[in-house]
């Protein structure tokens, strides 16, 4: 994209974002962080009707990172009201974490709907900082709709490799930025910081591809593809998984 229409989205990206800014100045951040989860919860059930085909085609080789007992222990960063519980495999034993202590009513609604998994811990904590799990003791780490509202991709990265066996897999579905060729591209530099304060802090302009072939893994399956019938600005996705 040419630098002076570069130029012109920054712009428009700054009359954005000015008035958002001092909204967390005075303190109605905090009120939407209450907020936020019966949101969430809600629009969970759109999201997953949308992505059911993606969903099932990304978590369809779970099973291959089991142990040779058959148990496989799945922890979930930034698992919201728990959206992919469903997509689990019976028996499997999931450990919650994120960040907004105000999930967990949702939570454990989606645990209450979903008899097939164990639940172990729900730890309220952020990806960039799992300190409370230890090194090399879960089969898979789960990351969906997450990285894109991080403050740091490459930190959470690291923390889910680092407390992945040898062999375990790190599964990923987020969306990313469009082609700079495209009008997707130009909506979602625009229209990002309105974009981030209903959201939560999701940016829409992340290349995420780029921070998972830097991470370090074995391995990696990543695959570009379309989320259908979602909003322009959400709609390309990346999904896959990566081997450590």
């Amino acid at each position: 994209m040419r630098p002076c229409f570069m130029k012109f989205c920054r712009l428009l990206c700054f009359a954005f974002s000015t008035p958002f800014y001092l909204l967390r100045v005075i303190g109605l951040r905090g009120m939407y962080k209450r907020v936020f989860p019966f949101l969430a919860y809600n629009v969970t059930f759109s999201y997953n009707d949308k992505t059911h085909k993606l969903k099932r085609e990304l978590f369809r080789n779970l099973g291959r990172f089991a142990n040779a007992d058959g148990t496989l222990r799945l922890l979930e960063i930034g698992c919201g009201s728990g959206a992919n519980f469903r997509f689990y495999p019976y028996g499997c034993t999931v450990i919650c974490t994120d960040p907004n202590p105000h999930m967990e009513p949702y939570l454990r609604m989606s645990m209450e709907a979903n008899e097939h998994l164990t639940y172990d811990e729900v730890l309220v904590l952020s990806g960039e900082d799992m300190t409370g799990v230890e090194d090399g003791s879960v089969d898979v780490v789960v990351c969906t709709l997450v990285l894109c509202s991080v403050d740091n991709v490459g930190r959470v990265l690291q923390e889910a490799r680092r407390i992945l066996r040898s062999g375990g897999a790190l599964y990923f579905l987020e969306h990313v930025v469009s082609d700079p060729s495209t009008w997707t591209y130009f909506c979602q530099y625009v229209f990002e910081p309105l974009w981030c304060l209903l959201g939560d802090g999701c940016m829409v302009t992340r290349a995420t591809w780029r921070d998972l072939e830097a991470a370090g893994f074995a391995e990696l399956h990543l695959k570009h593809t379309e989320a259908p019938e979602v909003s322009l600005m959400i709609r390309p996705h990346i999904m896959g998984y990566s081997i450590k």
